[in-house]
């Protein structure tokens, strides 16, 4: 799969400025409410959540950030393809061990680390439920400034919601003239449910001249 990365192949790009646009808000929002965690979803299957993360993550690293992306969506893994990393070992073989250190890759962006998803599981929401998913936030947490979790859709498995409700925000991805009202609602009440804390939402594929990605804050 082929994602692009406008953030690195055309830094100079409305796409681009959008992202670094988003970053800011997302500063803004942490002055008060630290987003030390954010995961990122969509309602259904849709690569753009991942094209979401990939994006925000480069452009929070060229801003002197350290990152972490955690591909989080094990049964659908894009994130290592994206950045033509080993898949290995990942997320899944760090929840199914009790302890070890985390099998961070790094990429070719300075400041810039990958959790792979790893092996695909029998069982992904079992896992991100666990106990040991706790301990595993915590390594993250001690090891970057910015953690960002690609996230299973929402509304098709329970995996995205079980983590939604163990970080500190959730941005939620749609794509402009693809992803259906009805789903994005459902969407937002399954984090409602799990008292996830709903940021706000990422619409993609928009029209140019009114800026390709836009954030609306909550």
């Amino acid at each position: 799969m082929t994602l692009d990365i406008v953030a690195l192949t055309n830094a100079q790009s409305p796409q681009a400025e959008a992202y670094r646009s988003l970053r800011t808000n997302l500063d803004f929002y942490s002055l008060e409410n630290p987003l030390h965690t954010l995961l990122i979803a969509s309602p259904e299957p849709d690569d753009d959540k991942t094209k979401v993360v990939a994006n925000l993550g480069v452009i929070s690293a060229q801003g002197g950030k350290r990152v972490i992306l955690v591909d989080a969506d094990m049964r659908r893994p894009r994130l290592h393809d994206v950045f033509g990393v080993n898949n290995h070992r990942g997320l899944a073989t760090a929840l199914a061990e009790e302890e070890g250190d985390l099998p961070l890759v790094d990429t070719a962006v300075p400041n810039l680390r990958i959790l792979p998803a790893g092996p695909t599981p029998v069982n992904p929401a079992d896992l991100l439920a666990s106990h040991r998913m706790n301990d595993v936030l915590e390594q993250l947490k001690g090891m970057a400034d910015v953690i960002l979790f690609d996230a299973p859709p929402l509304v098709a498995v329970t995996d995205g919601a079980l983590l939604a409700a163990r970080v500190d925000g959730v941005l939620l991805v749609a794509r402009a003239g693809q992803t259906r009202r009805e789903l994005v609602e459902r969407a937002r009440d399954i984090l409602g449910k799990v008292k996830a804390n709903l940021v706000g939402a990422v619409l993609t594929n928009a029209a140019v001249e009114t800026g390709v990605y836009k954030y609306y804050g909550e």
